[in-house]
């Protein structure tokens, strides 16, 4: 069965490639080897929750942390924690680790870290392990309404 992100793509819905690169990218670095990208191109799509049911997907290269005082800031949220991975895949559809920045299952508030929204291209989960996606973070905020906003601690 196609994913909603798969659905999206054939569909012209979504303009993004996924790509297969035949070896395990579990992380940032991995992924930009296996891909021949800078590490910075490498992004990640981290669930968070608020502990009464509100969520929010935070989008940044995979080099940088959340910084979740900013997070909350900027979604309203007084406390948000990282989702675990049975709420992430409910939420979104796919597995914690896997999970593209586009594609939910269910439409979700997505902030997008303003060092990969001025980037002309960006490769993130791709909705399963062995999967990745290319796609502009133009494409980010037209299909998921992102916010853009300086989410990424200091040191990233």
């Amino acid at each position: 069965i196609p994913s909603p992100l798969e659905l999206g793509i054939a569909r012209g819905e979504i303009d993004a490639r996924l790509i297969e690169p035949g070896v395990p990218t579990p992380t940032a670095p991995d992924a930009a080897a296996a891909l021949g990208v800078e590490p910075g191109q490498i992004i990640k799509s981290l669930l968070f929750t608020d502990g009464d049911g509100g969520v929010v997907l935070a989008i940044l290269s995979g080099a940088s942390r959340v910084d979740r005082a900013r997070l909350a800031a900027t979604t309203g949220h007084r406390r948000l924690k990282m989702a675990p991975a049975d709420v992430v895949l409910a939420r979104t559809g796919y597995p914690a680790g896997g999970t593209p920045p586009v594609g939910h299952i269910e439409p979700l508030p997505v902030v997008l870290d303003a060092r990969v929204a001025a980037m002309a291209v960006v490769y993130g989960g791709g909705g399963r392990v062995d999967s990745l996606l290319e796609i502009r973070p133009g494409e980010i905020l037209r299909v998921t309404g992102a916010t853009v906003a300086d989410i990424a601690d200091a040191s990233g």
